[in-house]
């Protein structure tokens, strides 16, 4: 019986981005503060999933085995280090996210049986690489506060009701939304990057967060006015609105998860394109 495991580990390190091959101007453009010297530190929380069969004791490895591995290979290595100089991985590739997490897949997996490796560098930024060559995903984590009311108008209060709850209350209600868009592409071999992540961060806000940010969807954003806005809608909206913007910047749009309240939550795949939406015929799902 296969079963996959997972073990979290930390540490604290410092970086810089700057490629001795530009000049300080174009070092400056293209990575912004990141390329002040003597460089920034991260609190970095490394996710290690692993798949195996199950042993006779019930287990796929033993947990004590594995810490020692990820320490030895990269923790003890890694830990209040400066990145550029800890591995000469990072002399030719510079110490990204994604690339960091590429790097240590590759110190770990002559070791562990490894089918992902999940690295934060913060709770708003992480990297996942799965072993497939200089191929990665990035994800970025933002937020905008939008009310909504589901209802469909063809129905009365007390149908409307029945499907949707409290959410077809005729004055709507309000959500803080936490949203997380994650891109997929190639890490390129210099600058370690899969995009500029400055550039990712302005299209989610240019396209998605400024526009609904302190909305009544329903009555704010035109693509509502015939659609339900579930959290479902939603994101199928913000991944529609995302992809092409995701590809001017070299990379492509993977995922993108909605997180409407703690228990409320979706998640939508950029390879499930819906070129007709769903209007205000039957509803998605309900909420609770």
């Amino acid at each position: 019986m296969k079963c996959i495991i997972n073990r979290r580990a930390q540490f604290s390190a410092s970086h810089r981005y700057c490629l001795p091959e530009l000049s300080d101007a174009e070092n400056a453009q293209r990575f912004g503060p990141c390329v002040r010297a003597p460089g920034h530190g991260h609190n970095y929380i490394l996710y290690v999933s692993m798949e195996g069969d199950l042993d006779e004791y019930g287990m796929v490895l033993n947990l004590s085995d594995v810490k020692q591995v990820i320490k030895r290979e990269v923790t003890s290595q890694l830990d209040f280090s400066y990145l550029n100089d800890a591995w000469t991985e990072f002399q030719q590739t510079l110490p990204t996210t994604e690339n960091m997490a590429r790097v240590i897949w590759q110190r770990l997996s002559p070791h562990l049986p490894l089918v992902r490796i999940q690295l934060f560098e913060h709770p708003e930024l992480w990297a996942e690489y799965e072993g497939n060559n200089m191929e990665a995903y990035l994800t970025i984590s933002t937020h905008f506060s939008a009310a909504h009311r589901l209802a469909l108008p063809h129905l009365t209060l007390e149908q409307n009701s029945e499907i949707y709850g409290k959410c077809a209350r005729v004055n709507g209600h309000g959500h803080n939304y936490h949203l997380e868009v994650t891109i997929k592409g190639e890490i390129d071999p210099r600058t370690g990057m899969i995009a500029d992540l400055v550039a990712l961060q302005k299209a989610v806000d240019d396209y998605v967060v400024e526009p609904f940010d302190h909305t009544f969807l329903n009555k704010d954003i035109a693509y509502f006015e015939k659609v339900v806005p579930t959290a479902e809608n939603i994101a199928i909206h913000i991944r529609d609105l995302l992809q092409e913007p995701i590809r001017e910047i070299g990379a492509s749009l993977h995922k993108v998860k909605l997180i409407e309240s703690p228990n409320n939550s979706c998640e939508v795949y950029a390879t499930e394109t819906v070129e007709h939406p769903v209007e205000q015929q039957e509803p998605v799902l309900a909420e609770v």
